[in-house]
């Protein structure tokens, strides 16, 4: 009957008592007989299939029964609508008072005629949409099947078809970022696929030379801090801030590469060996000279940095990359280092002159209050006792917190207390840091207590 009916009758029962569906059923049944004569009597009309099951759905609660009625049939409007209305003729149910209201007669072949509206909808955009490609749509079309077949895979990692047999890779940080790259004819990068720097790829950054080329967001900085620790990295390249490197057009992707700069601009190495990455690599990447020289002093072909479908593409890309040298490593690392030890010296005799003895704070509120309050741009670093080991700018905090010896118990900073000074203060053993405000922590070890100079206060406020 279902599958022939054309209407379905909706009504809703209300019974002043306790009742089942046999109750309702044998009401409707009984009620009904002789009411609309012979032709409608609803036992005939079961009979001959033109009047379907009659369903019933009822609950009691609170001495009262609710339900609905369904009736399917085969009849036509009118003849449906007749035997609706002898429906709210039924006013008792058993032995209880009870109210039918007829809710709506629903057109099944309506509402199928909505459903195969829709799904024929559904097949034209399927089905027809994006058919009609233009010529240059065909062509994008089957280069990009031929440059996702290009993406193989090394030791089970995304990769371009030229990182097994290259002598220079590029590290990014996903599959879509290796399709891009091939998009553009660069075939020597490999994918990392996360965070976690796989083994089989740390492996190969130490047989190669290598550029990571990252997002410019804080996923990018963390792999590229994870990469220096298990790997080796000869330059550095940032996608711009806040945006992903499958995401960039071919003329940004060129610049960025031309744009690398050797990894020791964008990194410090602590004395226990750990790297910290400078607070903005992206910004330091832009301002550098490029090096092609790889970090074990071993110099490297200005040909091998990138590697495109054609040669002259490579050449011309990679030529312009490579054309100045940095100075060497050693250089490097002494240079600052030497004109920091004087700056610092400056300053203290400096200010050993300004700030007698007797003047000093006995107090950490009063180091706080002389650094942070008086709007000085300094950092003072303290021993258990409150005396004062060291002072400078507070641009130079990270530097004298790395190489204050003895280790301060406390760093007192008229600036913001950044991920890079937290990380090198758990490293010493620093246990509390005070500054003017502080920064969004990744992740902030549990021995190093942060606090702002407001939060210092508080509990004496209170």
């Amino acid at each position: 009957m279902q599958d022939t009916a054309k209407y379905l009758i909706h009504a809703d029962i209300t019974a002043d008592g306790v009742v089942e569906r046999s109750d309702v059923v044998g009401a409707i049944f009984g009620q009904t007989e002789g009411l609309l004569g012979d032709d409608l009597d609803l036992r005939d009309l079961q009979d001959s299939s033109k009047v379907g099951r009659i369903d019933v759905d009822i609950d009691s609660a609170h001495g009262q029964s609710f339900g609905e009625i369904t009736i399917a049939t085969s009849l036509d409007k009118v003849k449906t609508a007749i035997l609706a209305a002898a429906l709210e003729t039924i006013d008792r149910v058993g032995p209880c008072r009870s109210t039918i209201d007829v809710e709506t007669i629903e057109d099944v072949r309506a509402a199928k005629r909505r459903e195969v509206v829709d799904r024929a909808k559904g097949l034209l955009q399927e089905s027809f949409d994006g058919s009609i490609l233009s010529s240059e749509e065909l062509v994008a079309e089957v280069r990009q099947a031929l440059r996702v077949e290009d993406v193989t895979e090394y030791e089970g990692y995304p990769a371009g078809p030229r990182v097994p047999d290259s002598d220079a890779i590029i590290v990014v940080e996903g599959r879509a970022d290796v399709l891009q790259l091939l998009t553009y004819g660069i075939k020597n990068a490999i994918a990392v696929e996360g965070t976690n720097v796989p083994d089989p790829i740390a492996r190969l950054t130490k047989e190669r030379t290598v550029t990571t080329f990252l997002d410019g967001d804080r996923g990018g900085e963390l792999i590229l801090k994870e990469l220096a620790q298990v790997g080796n990295i000869d330059f550095v390249a940032f996608a711009p801030s806040g945006e992903s490197v499958e995401d960039l057009s071919r003329s940004a992707v060129m610049a960025a590469l031309r744009e690398k700069a050797p990894y020791e601009m964008v990194a410090d190495t602590d004395e226990d060996g750990s790297v910290t990455v400078a607070d903005d690599p992206e910004a330091v990447a832009d301002e550098a000279t490029i090096a092609p020289k790889r970090s074990d002093g071993a110099s490297t072909d200005p040909d091998r940095g990138f590697q495109s479908v054609t040669d002259g593409e490579s050449d011309g890309e990679t030529g312009e990359d490579t054309e100045s040298v940095a100075a060497s490593a050693d250089d490097d690392e002494q240079e600052p280092s030497e004109a920091s030890e004087e700056s610092t010296d400056g300053e203290t005799d400096e200010e050993s002159d300004e700030s007698p003895d007797q003047q000093t704070p006995r107090t950490l509120g009063g180091h706080v209050d002389a650094v942070i309050d008086g709007d000085t741009g300094l950092v003072r670093l303290l021993d258990a006792d409150f005396d004062v080991l060291e002072e400078g700018e507070a641009a130079d905090a990270f530097r004298l917190v790395r190489d204050a010896e003895p280790v301060p118990e406390t760093v007192v900073l008229d600036g913001e207390a950044s991920q890079r000074l937290l990380d090198v203060a758990a490293q010493r053993g620093v246990a509390g840091i005070v500054a003017a405000t502080t920064g969004e922590f990744v992740k902030q070890p549990a021995n190093v207590r942060v606090r702002t100079a407001d939060e210092l206060r508080q509990p004496a406020e209170q």
